[in-house]
């Protein structure tokens, strides 16, 4: 038989099973489409920024994990990165610049007397701030500490700490030196930086609860008494005194229900549920929330509330920034005179120092924040009305033009409102060329700039549509592109439903319940969308999706990553991981986020195709390989190249016929072939009436892109 080219269609499919999808590809991890062939995908790199807050996080990092990151360059020309976390707000100054915090403050107390109880030879120092309003995990800066208190050094003292809840009144923090006797004495202010929010969605009672601007009340708190193992169905604590008898506790993010308690002994526990089992050290704070408060949320007689993750949505006003954590107020950041002074960011209200004194009537809760390219008004999506404290998760409201300080409407300014009626609540929003897209949880509008009276227009382009998260949609070539619920959209004028052969293989394994984490982004140089999201059995992200919306093909894989932004101010795309870290995609071919860097494994396979028309078992004996290592950082590049015969379509690989239907996902009897850069040749020993074709890579150094590979077959009789 001649020479049989195996010239298979570009993208890869999962719609049916691997012989129908014949011709075409059926798996992939770490590998692209370009010009129609198989790729590598790009390496990435670590940033080599070091963190500027008093409490250091790890060399390099920053605290929290990253849901948004903003690029943009000041008069100054300084390349500034936002960098919004759960726990954090920071500014990057230039790449592989430090972090500076600049989370905005929410209050400020300065106590006279009696601010702190130590025990001789603790380095755990009560403060005694009545009303101060914070909850486990959030930060303080303390200053004005004069002196030693109780033998720790002031300079032990006026730092930054994160905070243990005890009561209304008091908390705990831990300083580096112990206290050398007992006692309550002292005075300092204490300035509280607005509360942390959850990294991942934890599940409760209350529909809603702190989604929309709810709030949460801690019923009571302990800590661990011993360490506690990821498996562990009872869990030991110094009290469990005003918990409930049975119920939810969370620790750190994990929420746990329990059947019973003793006096020191949670009793019965599930754990993980809705969120991932993990294991803690002694001391580790477990709390039980009640009083779930907010628009949409009930307020709970019990033991857990349904937690948001914590979002942030920025957009620049001029050369500075306003933003908004989800939930939360409206904030300004200014670009200092000084360029390389950060100061914090100030709240928008009337209680904000001067020259930021916005007028009453500026929304002081909403879900996200943006600065229209037309004339500049500041637009929050889902927020308090005029004379209203509660948040409505439908309204929409701006300031004047070109004054972000003036939201109240008059005559002589062009500040208003609109409720959106389609939906129950503002999902996602974006500036496109000529409009701003606004999605809720049931439709799309457009949201266009009039003029007086009515300053801003909105027309519902779609109704019975879905997204998935606030930041599930980018644009591309004035086409922008969302996930929703079930399925992928584009709008391009009008809303279409996005065809994807990956759909079943994304939808039927994909955990909804975090679908806040998911997010998208553009990777221009290689005219593609990124989508990313959680599978079902894990609760961060672990998994992405690309359609290259010029050749319209779609790829898939695995991979870990929060943030991300394509931003021609940097020499390549953005990214955050869970690490803490800054991550440069398509630079260099390896994973730089290690010491050294580690190779990243990839590899492509066919769907089956028949060896001739499948009646006769065919002998593949020769392989002529069509591979180029452009971009490889090593002299001696290779691949393997995996031939994986199959007897009968429900047969495994590579074994003999059986009157069962065994799973396709057991590829005992392959027959792997290492392929190098000059290799002419390959001879081979593969039998079967179908075969699956497969490259892959596993070494420091490679890249690789396929061409057209060749086979001699030859027949070898029916059995």
């Amino acid at each position: 038989m001649p020479l049989q080219k195996l010239q298979l269609r570009p993208g890869v499919n999962r719609e049916s099973t691997t012989l129908s999808n014949e011709g075409t590809w059926f798996e992939m991890d770490k590998v692209r489409f370009r010009s129609g062939y198989p790729e590598k995908i790009g390496g990435w790199t670590l940033d080599t920024g070091s963190a500027e807050p008093t409490l250091q996080p790890p060399a390099g990092s920053f605290w929290g994990v990253c849901r948004s990151l903003w690029n943009w360059v000041t008069l100054s020309e300084f390349n500034l990165l936002g960098v919004g976390t759960n726990l954090k707000y920071y500014i990057q100054q230039t790449a592989g610049g430090d972090f500076y915090d600049v989370t905005p403050l929410r209050d400020t107390n300065a106590v006279a007397s009696n601010a702190f109880t130590t025990v001789n030879g603790s380095t755990t120092v009560i403060i005694n701030d009545p009303g101060y309003n914070g909850q486990t995990g959030d930060f303080v800066t303390i200053s004005d500490v004069g002196g030693a208190i109780n033998g720790i050094p002031a300079a032990a003292l006026n730092l930054e700490f994160r905070i243990t809840y005890i009561d209304s009144s008091t908390y705990s923090i831990t300083v580096a030196s112990p206290a050398t006797s007992s006692g309550t004495t002292g005075s300092a202010t204490f300035a509280y930086q607005i509360s942390v929010g959850s990294e991942i969605y934890t599940v409760g009672v209350g529909w809603g609860a702190g989604g929309w601007g709810g709030t949460t009340t801690i019923a009571a708190s302990t800590t661990l008494d011993g360490a506690l193992t990821s498996s562990a169905t009872t869990i030991t604590v110094v009290s469990t005194t005003g918990f409930a008898a049975s119920g939810a506790i969370g620790i750190d993010g994990e929420y746990i229900t329990y059947a019973g308690k003793t006096s020191t002994t949670f009793t019965g526990c599930v754990r993980g549920v809705g969120s991932t089992a993990r294991a803690y050290t002694t001391g580790t704070t477990v709390n039980q929330y009640s009083n779930a408060s907010g628009w949409g949320s009930a307020t709970t007689s019990g033991l857990g509330v349904g937690l948001q993750l914590r979002l942030w949505s920025q957009s620049n006003y001029g050369q500075d920034l306003v933003m908004n954590p989800r939930g939360g107020g409206l904030y300004l950041w200014k670009v200092n005179a000084v360029p390389t002074v950060y100061d914090r960011a100030v709240l928008l209200n009337s209680a904000s120092p001067s020259p930021y004194d916005a007028d009453t009537d500026c929304p002081s809760v909403c879900n996200a924040v943006s600065v229209s390219d037309a004339s500049r008004f500041v637009i929050a999506f889902g927020c308090n009305d005029y004379g209203e404290t509660d948040l409505d998760p439908m309204l929409v409201r701006w300031s004047d033009q070109e004054d972000y300080l003036t939201w109240t409407p008059a005559a002589t300014n062009q500040a208003g409102s609109y409720r959106l009626s389609t939906g129950s609540s503002i999902v996602a929003n974006l500036q496109t060329r000529q409009e701003i897209l606004v999605w809720t949880d049931a439709a799309i509008y457009s949201m266009q700039y009039l003029g007086p009276p009515y300053v801003w227009g909105f027309q519902i382009l779609g109704s019975n549509t879905s997204i998935a998260g606030p930041n599930a949609v980018a644009t591309a070539a004035n086409i922008t592109y969302w996930m929703g619920l079930d399925k992928f959209y584009m709008y391009s004028g009008r809303v279409e439903t996005l065809y994807c052969p990956l759909r079943q293989y994304i939808f039927g394994d994909i955990n909804l319940q975090q679908q806040y984490q998911f997010f998208a982004s553009t990777n221009e140089g290689f005219n593609e969308i990124w989508w990313f999201y959680c599978s079902a059995n894990s609760t961060v992200v672990d998994r992405y999706v690309i359609y290259n919306h010029l050749e319209k093909i779609w790829s898939y894989g695995n991979l870990s990553r929060t943030a991300w932004v394509d931003s021609p101010l940097r020499d390549f795309p953005t990214t955050a991981g869970y690490n803490g870290q800054i991550i440069y995609h398509e630079d260099g071919v390896d994973d730089g986020t290690t010491n050294p860097p580690s190779p990243i494994t990839a590899y492509i396979q066919s769907a089956d195709f028949n060896i001739g028309d499948g009646h006769n078992y065919g002998f593949v004996w020769r392989m002529i390989p069509d591979i180029t290592f452009d971009g490889s950082t090593v002299n001696t590049p290779a691949v393997t190249i995996t031939m994986r015969p199959r007897q009968n379509p429900g047969s495994n690989y590579g074994a003999a016929p059986s009157p069962e239907v065994a799973s396709t996902q057991n590829y005992s009897g392959q027959r792997n072939y290492a392929v190098q850069q000059f290799t002419e040749i390959v001879y081979t020993r593969v039998r079967g009436r179908q075969m699956a074709f497969k490259i892959s890579s596993d070494a420091l150094g490679v890249q690789w892109q396929l061409g057209v590979p060749s086979i001699d077959v030859r027949p070898d009789g029916r059995r």
